[in-house]
């Protein structure tokens, strides 16, 4: 695995190093030892799955409060996702900036996610898959979003007719001096 810095403090790009002979190739999605070398939280709990059935698709903006703040390791298995995190760190120096990239089942990247980061993605095609290892078990009520859409942001989604669920519509704009986590 290769880490690659994002412009967010603690972010990283996770390169994936394929072993690849004439029957395919094998690759270490994970790897405890790896991730607390470089000070990274090595500790997964669960491992999900999600699907998006079509094209435009938003799932988030979605973080956790403390004490349930969580990391997440994300990788598109099928398809193309545009993958995107904010920063809502109030100490940190990148605090509301927000870090863009392509996942895809052919790059074989990951992205690291720290806790205190809201974490979303919209499908770049149909029937789209993503698996993501978390840190914390869910916790409804420490359950947070931020819309997709908020102006605090701006944030630049790739297709512009999209598909967002009611929930996702329901979050309430972002208040710098309220809402970011320490």
């Amino acid at each position: 695995m290769r880490f690659l810095k994002t412009k967010l403090h603690n972010a990283y790009i996770i390169e994936l190093e394929k072993n690849e002979d004439e029957r395919g190739f094998f690759a270490r999605l994970w790897d405890k030892k790896i991730f607390s070398d470089m000070g990274l939280n090595s500790k997964i709990v669960q491992c999900n799955v999600s699907t998006n059935k079509f094209k435009g698709t938003i799932h988030g903006m979605h973080y956790q409060t403390i004490p349930f703040t969580e990391v997440k390791i994300v990788r598109c298995t099928k398809g193309r996702i545009q993958d995107i995190i904010i920063d809502l760190r109030k100490n940190s120096e990148t605090f509301m900036k927000w870090f863009s990239i392509e996942l895809n089942e052919d790059n074989y990247k990951m992205l690291y996610v720290p806790e205190g980061f809201a974490h979303g993605f919209q499908s770049l095609e149909d029937n789209v898959e993503i698996i993501y290892f978390v840190s914390e078990f869910y916790s409804q009520k420490s359950e947070k979003g931020i819309r997709w859409d908020d102006k605090a942001f701006k944030i630049k989604w790739p297709i512009e007719q999209i598909i967002v669920s009611k929930k996702d519509q329901l979050w309430k704009p972002f208040n710098e001096k309220t809402d970011g986590l320490n």
